[in-house]
């Protein structure tokens, strides 16, 4: 590649360095010379000590001389976390270099405020990004140092003796006959027996359930209904394999039907398929069944307990889907994937809620198995859990005052009591309330209890994206929203996007309730944002865009221009003139 940077038609200036959760974000003035071209557009490229380049930060807005830039560290364009390494930052014009980003005097020592840790594997494992300048200049080049490290002995070395490190037994146990290892060979001995048949046949998976439910049922169940299982074999895998151990023949039949599988549908996170990684001729598609709460998961947690390692599950998904173009970048954060890897086919799972015949039906039967909501205004309450997963799920019953709420109903309301499925402790409701309170949350489905919901209360749960097509009011009790930010983060500014009156303690709850102060104007703008499609065809559009590869012009027009984008980069040497690569040593040295 050409460089003009010793001409210095070009300055480029770092001005602010601040980071949004994975993302680094980057403030850049340009400083153009009287004969430089300021008319062509600008790239900025890390590039590392080898002067290759992992990424091209994202343009996000440019305001006159100020470019704001963001990068993911957890995907660097090809759902890969940017890699361990020495960066610098290149302005390029028509593919030639004109800039090395310096770092502005007024900043420089704050720049170890800039510098962040990301720890994961429970905290054995940390993702580091430092700052610093470069020695030996007359400027103040800017260096971005990425380091991938693990937990280190903190003692003084023993002496080792020569029994200690010869452990052939044990040796063998980890290795030959590690149970991963060995289902990882049994995975491809069952590849190599099944690869004629794997383009045809679907496996419908989840590692969370005993059942398929959810989009992965609705999608099976249509593909059935359009006569599809005479072109495609369907299988199913349902096991809690992510809450507890499994038998040696569930894990036998599970590598047999991935191994068969040229298509493997998911509807969560699959704990197997953070260490097995499945052909490259497989197509993996997570259906997750969210449709766009407000608390962070998946790579959105990078830094926060539980988040998941730099290789995981995730990383093996081609596709995954959401509710609307507005709410992808949601979900690809969570899964460290492109944005335009996310498609807006809507919720399948939603097909049957909104189809009229099924909701008459199920509001018949609602009514008769709980008849005291007859000719009452119903409300639910229905938040998610507390605790750092299934097995410690718990609400806090002592935060809901249900005097307080029994007498704010009067004669008119009635509520219903809907807790997240992984909360095992039942509602305590007292006895002398039952008249007008009643805990369902052994029934299997949320979504039918929409349809005789008057008002919704909850806080952080994606339940908002359904019942927002219900076109009824809702009310947030977050009455730790300030902890949740901290410990489970924030997609987006929660007040803010709350479609409803956000309330921090249960006398505002009550207060709003008796007022009726909803702020329901706020619940149109969330269904025009969050919905492409309101009808019953989100299955069909799963099957054909995703399953049948049949993607829409234009959306597969914003996929191969990133894969372009991607292709054209790796083109480009970033190699000083007179210079060459020693892959070997890992060093550039001069030419002789």
């Amino acid at each position: 590649m050409k460089s003009l940077i010793e001409e210095k038609k070009i300055q480029a200036v770092v001005r602010l360095i601040e980071w949004e959760r994975i993302f680094l974000h980057m403030d850049v003035e340009i400083t153009y010379a009287a004969d430089a071209d300021k008319n062509s557009p600008l790239d900025f490229y890390i590039v590392d000590d080898m002067y290759d380049s992992p990424a091209r930060m994202q343009l996000i807005r440019h305001e006159g001389n100020r470019y704001h830039l963001r990068l993911n560290m957890t995907n660097s364009g090809e759902n890969v976390c940017v890699p361990s390494g020495n960066y610098r930052i290149y302005v390029c014009q028509n593919d030639v270099k004109m800039a090395d980003c310096e770092i502005d005097p007024k900043i420089v020592r704050d720049m170890g405020n800039c510098s962040r840790n990301f720890f994961y594997n429970n905290g054995k494992k940390v993702y580091a990004v430092n700052f610093y300048v470069e020695e030996g200049s007359d400027t103040l080049p800017l260096r971005m140092q990425i380091l991938a490290a693990v937990q280190t002995v903190m003692q003084f070395p023993k002496t080792n003796h020569f029994r200690d490190k010869i452990h052939p037994i044990q040796d063998i146990k980890s290795t030959w006959l590690a149970k991963r290892n060995v289902l990882r060979k049994m995975y491809a001995g069952f590849v190599r027996l099944n690869r004629a048949k794997r383009n045809h046949t679907i496996l419908f998976m989840t590692e969370q359930n005993k059942v398929i439910a959810s989009n992965l049922k609705a999608v099976s169940e249509r593909m059935k209904e359009r006569g599809l299982d005479n072109d495609y074999q369907i299988l199913f895998s349902a096991r809690e394999a992510a809450a507890g151990s499994q038998s040696i023949k569930s894990w036998i039949q599970l590598m047999e039907k991935l191994a068969k599988s040229g298509t493997v549908v998911l509807d969560d996170h699959a704990p197997c398929l953070d260490w097995l990684q499945l052909t490259s001729d497989t197509k993996v598609l997570q259906l997750w069944h969210a449709g766009a709460g407000f608390k962070s998961s998946g790579y959105s947690r990078w830094g926060h307990q539980g988040c998941p390692d730099a290789v995981s599950c995730h990383r093996q998904y081609d596709y995954g889907i959401a509710g609307s173009k507005n709410i992808a970048h949601f979900f690809s954060e969570v899964w460290g994937m492109n944005d335009e890897l996310v498609l807006p086919t809507g919720m399948p799972r939603m097909d049957e809620y909104l189809n009229a015949g099924y909701r008459a039906k199920k509001t018949e039967e609602l009514y008769k198995k709980y008849e005291f909501c007859k000719g009452k205004k119903v409300m639910l309450f229905a938040p998610t859990y507390r605790g750092r997963g299934k097995k410690t799920a718990m609400y806090p019953y002592d935060l809901i005052d249900f005097k307080g709420l029994y007498e704010a109903c009067g004669k008119d309301w009635v509520v219903l009591f809907k807790m997240h499925p992984w909360v095992a402790d039942s509602v305590p409701i007292p006895e002398e309330y039952k008249d007008k309170f009643k805990d369902v949350g052994k029934y299997p489905n949320i979504n039918d209890l929409f349809y005789i919901t008057d008002l919704l209360i909850t806080d952080y749960s994606s339940n908002i994206f359904e019942y927002s097509l219900m076109k009824k009011p809702m009310m947030f009790f977050a009455f730790d929203k300030i902890q949740y930010a901290f410990s489970r983060g924030f997609h987006r500014p929660y007040e803010e996007s709350a479609p409803g009156k956000v309330c921090s303690t249960f006398d505002e709850l009550l207060k709003a309730f008796r007022e009726e102060d909803y702020e329901f104007e706020k619940v149109e703008e969330y269904v025009r944002y969050h919905f492409d499609h309101i009808d019953s065809n989100a299955s069909d559009r799963v099957i054909d865009w995703l399953i049948l590869g049949n993607i829409p012009k234009e959306i597969q027009e914003d996929i191969t221009r990133r894969e372009k984008d991607n292709a054209h980069r790796k083109t480009l040497d970033f190699l000083p003139e007179g210079y060459r690569r020693n892959h070997e040593l890992g060093i550039v040295e001069e030419v002789e």
